[in-house]
């Protein structure tokens, strides 16, 4: 979260240096969701947001790429339970497919700037994410279950998921990159990639 403070910071009290590291990353996520790149991210600007000296930020991570990637991997959790929150919310595998598939491609839409730094950042060339695999894991896991109980083709889910989070990240990320064209709602193109895709009935 970001501060309207910029007074300077105090020292945490014993046992509290903890709560620093989660201000810090929170401030990095806001800064890159704003900013949309981690190379335009700074040391400074995060300890400006908490009210804290660089110095403080540098004792809790070594250099950027380690801010950037500890903001990531938050980011990409919260993601993960919002999706999860979703699908618990569905009552047949289908459904539970179609709300986290829907809610993944509104996450992606509600934060931009995260999106293009954990999908397009330089970081993301040079760096391994193993978290985001969770992710890719959860949804082969979902469309398994489609499948299981007969409700599309049978294929091989991680196929199917490729497939599926290509077209919804492509989606996401054309819109991001060039705003003013007239795409259809994002909502329906996620609708037409499950059908066509990965074999499910159409909704209503």
């Amino acid at each position: 979260m970001k501060s309207d403070s910029t007074t300077q910071r105090g020292r945490n009290p014993r046992g509290q240096g903890g709560r620093l590291r989660e201000d810090i990353v929170a401030a990095a996520i806001g800064l890159l969701d704003t900013l949309g790149d981690d190379q335009a991210l700074s040391m400074r600007a995060v300890a400006r947001e908490i009210g804290s000296a660089a110095t403080s930020v540098y004792l809790h991570f070594a250099d950027r790429d380690a801010l950037v990637l500890a903001a990531l991997e938050q980011y990409h959790g919260d993601l993960v339970r919002a999706i999860d929150d979703a699908e618990a919310a569905a009552d047949d595998p289908v459904g539970k497919l179609r709300a986290r598939t829907h809610v993944l491609g509104a996450w992606a839409a509600r934060h931009p700037g995260l999106y293009k730094v954990l999908h397009e950042s330089t970081l993301n060339q040079r760096t391994a994410m193993p978290f985001t695999q969770e992710l890719t894991d959860r949804t082969i896991a979902a469309i398994q279950r489609c499948m299981d109980a007969g409700l599309v083709p049978d294929d091989d889910a991680a196929s199917v998921t490729l497939d599926l989070r290509a077209a919804v990240h492509g989606a996401v990320s054309m819109r991001l990159n060039q705003p003013d064209k007239p795409w259809p709602p994002l909502t329906d193109q996620i609708e037409r990639f499950l059908v066509r895709l990965v074999g499910v009935a159409p909704a209503g």
